[in-house]
């Protein structure tokens, strides 16, 4: 009977060793060093063990290389597409990761059955019957999309020749095995070797493969660092479940910027694409009420308006609550601080709630004027206009700092049909015939007039 191998992966980074060790030499991190079993195949290829398929490659001056811009597919949905940088480069693999039940599946089926192209769906983790459900919801009258349940990547490859899709979904990598490591699935020799074998399959095909992946508790996509490395795009969807709103956006894109970011609004018929997300975010209401300011931020490249709501009441049980959802809650203690110190309000001995409305969290510091304005409108219980929105950073010595891009912002605002925005009086704006006003202040106390 042949030995059997194994060897020590690093869990964090995928780094190997010949044996164990406590401290993973590459990453530094303690205990993440695990023994698995390995078997190296004779020829790993997607098409079969004996195939000797290789693209003959000689090197090429760089004014020799064609720059043309490779055409892309359209994937029919807006949001996707300015994600990833105008559609999907064939040949590319994009990984996506989310937590549980966030909804990764229901935004790679809706592509799939919005796509004209056929597209092969491989599910290790659904029987077809429950993607047949999901995908009536969605979309019924597809005849482009096929579904294969199937976790072993040479049946897989078999399945791709035969049918010849034009994209490839996985869902999802952590469910693949391949027979030419003895290892089961998810662990991290399996992902390396599947991913590999996918990587290998999309160049020489040129078509684009789409992977969901798993994350872990700390919100990192499972498997080893390497498995972010082998991909062109790495993608993640946001949200908390209890809302519906879903922020997608690219942490990594080799075809495109990494400040895009697209938003959806989860629905019974699946994830509706959010044009306009400004409008949802900031409540409509028919009576003012204190405490609410709204706020010109930045989401990657796209700007939003978003309600930032306060609440300052007395404290009752002596030691008084700081608490912020959405929002730093540090930050909030320094913004109290500062407005104690120099504004002169007695925040000390009362309770302030700060809430972020929608679901998201912000941590764009130009909301930091909207969250001192909502503050200070609930202490003294008088409501901000409704036409009122802020862009701009507080400084600890309560000066009004300049935040960048904030021509984007005011036009923004100047679209949704506001009237005045505050902004820092160091902030150099070129814009000319603006309809909305633009209020410059330099420091926390010119606010206060305005608000109180």
């Amino acid at each position: 009977m042949a030995k059997v191998k194994t060897t020590f992966f690093c869990q964090s980074c995928g780094n190997q060793y010949a044996k164990w060790q406590g401290q993973c030499t590459a990453c530094k991190e303690w205990n993440t060093i695990v023994e698995e079993v390995i078997q190296k195949p004779e020829k790993s290829d997607w098409k079969s063990p004996t195939s000797t398929a290789k693209r003959a490659s000689i090197p090429l001056k760089i004014s020799e290389i064609d720059n043309s811009k490779e055409a892309r597919l359209d994937t029919f949905d807006a949001e996707f597409n300015r994600v990833l940088g105008g559609g999907i480069v064939p040949g590319s693999l994009t990984l996506l990761g989310g937590e549980p039940g966030i909804g990764k599946s229901t935004l790679l089926l809706q592509i799939s059955l919005k796509l004209p192209y056929k597209t092969l769906y491989v599910s290790g983790e659904e029987s077809q019957k429950q993607i047949k459900m999901r995908a009536e919801r969605i979309n019924p009258n597809n005849n482009n999309c096929y579904i294969l349940t199937e976790t072993k990547t040479q049946n897989i490859f078999k399945q791709i020749e035969a049918l010849e899709p034009d994209i490839v979904i996985i869902d999802s990598i952590q469910t693949l095995h391949s027979d030419y490591i003895e290892s089961s699935s998810g662990s991290i020799s399996q992902i390396k070797e599947c991913t590999t074998e996918l990587i290998k399959f999309a160049k020489e095909t040129a078509t684009p493969v789409l992977l969901i992946g798993h994350i872990t508790k700390d919100g990192n996509i499972a498997g080893p660092k390497i498995l972010e490395h082998m991909v062109d795009t790495v993608l993640q969807f946001e949200g908390d479940r209890n809302h519906v709103f879903r922020i997608l956006r690219a942490n990594k894109n080799r075809f495109g910027s990494t400040n895009e970011l697209g938003i959806y609004e989860m629905q019974g018929s699946g994830l509706r694409e959010v044009s306009n997300p400004s409008e949802i975010l900031i409540s409509k209401k028919d009576e003012e009420l204190s405490g609410n300011a709204v706020a010109a931020t930045l989401e990657g490249m796209r700007p939003l308006m978003i309600e930032v709501q306060a609440l300052v009441s007395t404290a009752v049980y002596g030691t008084p609550q700081r608490s912020a959802t959405g929002f730093n809650a540090k930050r909030l203690n320094m913004l109290l601080a500062v407005l104690e110190k120099r504004a002169g309000f007695r925040l000390g001995a009362k309770d302030v709630f700060l809430n972020i409305t929608g679901g998201i969290t912000v941590d764009d510091p130009a909301i930091d004027l909207a969250v001192v304005a909502s503050i200070l409108s609930s202490n003294e219980d008088v409501a901000l206009q409704k036409d009122f929105c802020f862009a701009a950073e507080v400084g600890l010595s309560g000066e009004i700092r300049p935040v960048q891009r904030v021509e984007q912002r005011i036009l923004e605002a100047e679209k949704l049909g506001f009237s005045t925005i505050f902004v820092s009086k160091y902030n150099k704006i070129s814009l000319k015939n603006t309809v909305i006003k633009i209020q410059l202040i330099s420091k926390i106390e010119d606010l206060v007039g305005f608000v109180v």
